[in-house]
């Protein structure tokens, strides 16, 4: 399981228009399922989300973890990125996770996240979304399980 985190002074998800998930500071993550990921990959990822220091303190180091900050967590389903790029000029996803397990762990990462911090927003899994973002940093991290 992998997750494209970045650090934002807010973000959201829009599908047709509609707003479905916001958060203002914290981490929008995008996340990208594979075929061997488990329950146990998605609680390393939560856990990862979670507690990684990527806030500064007051002496502008990245000691700060999302809880630390109280910041906002937005969970984002992203296929593409479990793309296989290591050859040629097209991405295969033969190494993403087919839909049904995608959508099943995705689900069990909001649950878990949401049963361990108070704001955790989303996209829509599958759906075409818009994604707008204010990159605080610019401070991105591929986080992986």
């Amino acid at each position: 399981m992998k997750a494209l985190i970045q650090r934002v002074r807010c973000a959201r998800v829009e599908v047709a228009g509609e707003v479905v998930g916001a958060i203002d500071q914290g981490l929008l993550a995008l996340v990208g399922v594979e075929p061997q990921d488990t329950p146990a990959s998605v609680a390393k990822l939560v856990h990862k989300l979670l507690n990684y220091r990527v806030f500064s303190d007051v002496e502008g180091k990245m000691n700060l973890s999302l809880g630390d900050v109280g910041g906002g967590l937005l969970l984002v389903s992203q296929f593409t990125l479990a793309a296989d790029t290591k050859s040629g000029l097209r991405p295969s996803f033969s190494s993403a996770a087919p839909p049904a397990l995608g959508a099943e762990l995705f689900e069990l990462l909001v649950e878990q996240a949401q049963a361990k911090h108070p704001q955790v927003a989303t996209g829509r899994f599958g759906a075409e979304m818009q994604v707008h973002l204010v990159n605080d940093g610019p401070v991105t991290f591929l986080l992986e399980s």
